[in-house]
């Protein structure tokens, strides 16, 4: 029974102290989904006997059938928290109810866009480690997207079942696992974690770390035990908790603690933590019938007629959802240590928003204020129920959204004070995203995350809104992975074309990594990530976007092309009419500035004062050459520079729009194979044009420029770079001669190996 009704939530969304925004993130298999069921089974939205198997996040028919997360899902629920709880919560708030937006994400590095686009909209993330495999490639991926984007991480350990019940650890052994998986959390952490953010790193002793089993619904941290043994020794919880953690041993017989175990005591933590938890899995998997009805009693755990019937796992399961909630736990985890909008944004707006931190979109943000102009990232789009429709899924920053009124539209390529890129339209609908269905509301107050109807004509994937006019765009959102897997559709009946453009165009839309292009000869190539990821979206767009039989090529990866010297000489280009001449020479950009660009860190829209100071200070550039960047390119923000080293030479300024034109051209399809480039620094040191403007206008300089490069690139040792993969393969010990064989058709090499 769904223990909550909109018209409450709708009460609660007015106070942002008492909302929490926050993702589940974790590597592939690692018990996302399966854990965000005791969330949601606490909320009464599912069954609690079906926590742990129904995966109710998990919304679409291949997601079932795979067993994987593919595409991000998002859930608003209502929950009462204990009053003395709340004395706990160092943050503001308003009473004892709380609002949780939970998001939870794909594990699969295929699928990391979603994951970017969930973190865009959240405050905290709830990081989710498998006890027996402890950190993963893809926790440390996601782990550092969620610390770029400032959102505060609290772990949760799963899996404990598996430690305890097929490796059968000893709890010694036990607590060092779990030592060994928070300090390589925290290395993780220190290692990319912001300024502004504040210690981020995680410590059991202050309530930041669970463990637990999300399958069996079982979940703890330190609070519980130390609430449960205040009571039992009246002694201050917050004294104990530090007790509980790390080398502090309880010698029973003296009743004294120690910082050895040289007098005879105790781990804390293996005798009041993990003793009744082993105790409990000994006697009822071990069919010790005569110990259990003692133990229940001593740990207060009262059972009916039929769940005194079972036995084995079945009664494993229910004693340790009774004994240790998952829901209550992670509830108290997430409200008492994840930060509110209020907290959050304040830290939040620098790495949010493009424009002044003193406009008045920016004092919006940073207040969280309902009153404020309007500002709405939407960071993704979800499929409606009406096929080609979409809800845009974003969250309001500041001001109050609502149906009617209108809005600018913004997208990624707005510049303010031009109308490119930005339309006015009113918003029809406003809408609860709740995992499987949507609940309407009239409005939605600063701090939440929404679903909107009646925009996704105008947006492609993401983009902002707005009710100010001076607003600049929130910051587009850099995915850790590229499109970089493609292969050539075409429909099986040419009478089809027009459906497959259309349905082309849904699924460029519904996947914030996608890539839909033409290519010379005409065929239509989709880019993904990874071959899962483009089986996902070939699979879509043949049976929901475009509903048509479709035939595929075979994947190709996409090349870039570079440089690995200075031009051996410097290249010249004549024009068509032989009136105008241009001297370009290329060199490589160096990797560190390339991943710089690719990035963010160094971007077409900084102050160019500021960029110059940065490049000199850090690559070692000239500042003058610095302050003279013309653009980077392709698509005006890729990882190749065209910069003005010219000297007092006339007209320059008459023939940049050309040359920036011809420089993008060059950069999308390089003078080898055609591929992008990358990594490619343009200087134009010279030019002899035409005293007369009509003899050097773009007809003339852009076949020109475009020549130009292309000779530089040719003169500079040109080279060609492919994408790699980085696995980790998991297997049992008996099936590793596969795992040297298979690889090498693939080209791979083994870099290391180790046994768990």
């Amino acid at each position: 029974m769904v223990n909550f009704t909109v018209d409450e939530i709708r009460a609660l969304m007015d106070k942002p102290t008492n909302i929490r925004n926050m993702s589940v993130i974790a590597h592939v298999d690692h018990g996302k989904s399966t854990l965000t069921d005791s969330l949601i089974s606490k909320a009464g939205i599912i069954a609690n006997a079906k926590a742990g198997e129904m995966r109710f996040t998990d919304t679409r028919q291949d997601e079932i059938d795979r067993g994987i997360t593919i595409k991000s899902t998002a859930i608003t629920m209502y929950f009462p928290l204990d009053p003395e709880d709340v004395k706990d919560v160092k943050q503001k708030t308003d009473g004892n109810e709380f609002l949780i937006n939970l998001i939870d994400s794909p594990g699969h590095v295929d699928f990391s866009s979603e994951v970017t686009a969930a973190l865009r909209v959240t405050d905290g993330a709830l990081v989710v480690v498998d006890c027996v495999e402890g950190v993963c490639v893809q926790t440390e991926t996601v782990l550092r997207q969620s610390l770029t984007e400032r959102v505060k991480p609290v772990l949760i350990i799963n899996k404990v079942d598996r430690a305890l019940l097929e490796l059968q650890v000893s709890k010694e052994d036990l607590y060092q696992s779990f030592c060994r998986t928070i300090e390589s959390v925290n290395v993780i952490i220190s290692t990319y974690t912001d300024e502004a953010l504040g210690d981020s790193q995680v410590y059991p002793e202050q309530g930041t770390v669970a463990f637990g089993s999300g399958l069996h619904g079982w979940a703890f941290s330190l609070r519980q035990f130390a609430g449960r043994y205040a009571k039992k020794f009246g002694v201050d919880k917050s004294k104990l908790m530090p007790k509980l953690w790390g080398d502090n041993f309880f010698n029973a017989k003296t009743k004294k603690w120690s910082k050895s175990a040289d007098n005879g005591g105790e781990r804390a933590f293996n005798m009041f933590v993990l003793d009744p938890i082993f105790r409990l899995f000994d006697a009822i998997m071990n069919f010790k019938k005569e110990e259990i009805p003692t133990l229940l009693e001593k740990l207060e755990i009262k059972l009916n007629n039929e769940e005194k019937e079972l036995e084995g796992k079945q009664l494993l399961k229910v004693v340790m959802k009774k004994f240790l909630p998952a829901g209550d736990s992670l509830l108290e985890m997430i409200v008492i240590n994840l930060p509110s909008p209020v907290t959050a944004q304040r830290y939040r707006v620098e790495t949010l928003y493009e424009g002044p931190m003193d406009d008045e979109s920016a004092i919006g943000i940073r207040d969280c204020d309902p009153k404020g102009p309007l500002m709405v990232y939407v960071s993704k789009m979800v499929p409606t129920s009406d096929k080609g429709r979409f809800y845009a899924f974003g969250r309001v920053f500041s001001g109050t959204v609502a149906s009617g009124p209108k809005v600018r539209i913004q997208g990624p390529n707005f510049v303010p004070g031009k109308k490119e890129d930005s339309v006015i339209k009113s918003i029809q609908r406003t809408v609860l995203m709740m995992g499987r269905s949507t609940e309407a509301i009239e409005d939605c107050p600063a701090g939440n995350i929404i679903g909107l109807v009646g925009v996704d004509q105008f947006l492609l994937k993401s983009g902002t809104l707005t009710t100010s006019e001076t607003a600049h765009n929130m910051k587009v959102m850099k995915f850790s992975v590229s499109p970089v897997v493609q292969v050539a559709v075409e429909c099986k009946n040419a009478a089809d074309l027009p459906k497959l453009v259309e349905g082309l165009k849904r699924l460029s839309k519904s996947d914030p990594c996608v890539k839909v292009m033409m290519g010379d000869s005409g065929e239509i190539i989709v880019a993904g990530a990874g071959e899962l990821h483009l089986e996902i979206c070939i699979n879509d767009l043949e049976n929901d976007h475009a509903g048509i039989p479709l035939r595929k090529s075979d994947p190709v990866v996409g090349y870039r092309e570079t440089v690995t010297a200075e031009s051996s000489m410097i290249a010249l280009s004549k024009s068509q009419n032989k009136h105008n001449r241009l001297y370009v020479k290329a060199e490589p950009l160096g990797e560190e500035l390339t991943r710089d660009i690719e990035e963010g860190k160094v971007a077409p829209r900084d102050d160019p004062k500021t960029r110059a100071r940065y490049l000199a200070d850090t690559y070692g550039w000239d500042v003058t050459d610095a302050r003279k960047i013309w653009c980077f390119g392709p698509d005006t923000t890729g990882p190749n520079v065209f910069a003005d080293g010219s000297k007092a030479v006339q007209y320059m300024n008459e023939i940049k729009d050309s040359c920036v034109a011809a420089f993008q051209w060059a950069t999308k399809e390089g003078g080898i194979a055609e591929e992008p480039m990358r990594g490619i620094r343009y200087n134009i040191l010279d030019c002899t044009l035409h005293a007369d403007a009509i003899h050097r206008g773009g007809g003339q300089i852009i076949p020109t420029a475009r020549r130009v490069c292309y000779a530089a690139q040719l003169l500079a040792s040109p080279a060609f770079q492919e994408p790699m993969f980085l696995v980790e393969i998991a297997v049992p010990e008996s099936a590793q001669g596969g795992v040297y064989v298979r690889p090498h058709f693939f080209r791979a090499s083994l870099t290391s190996r180790s046994l768990v």
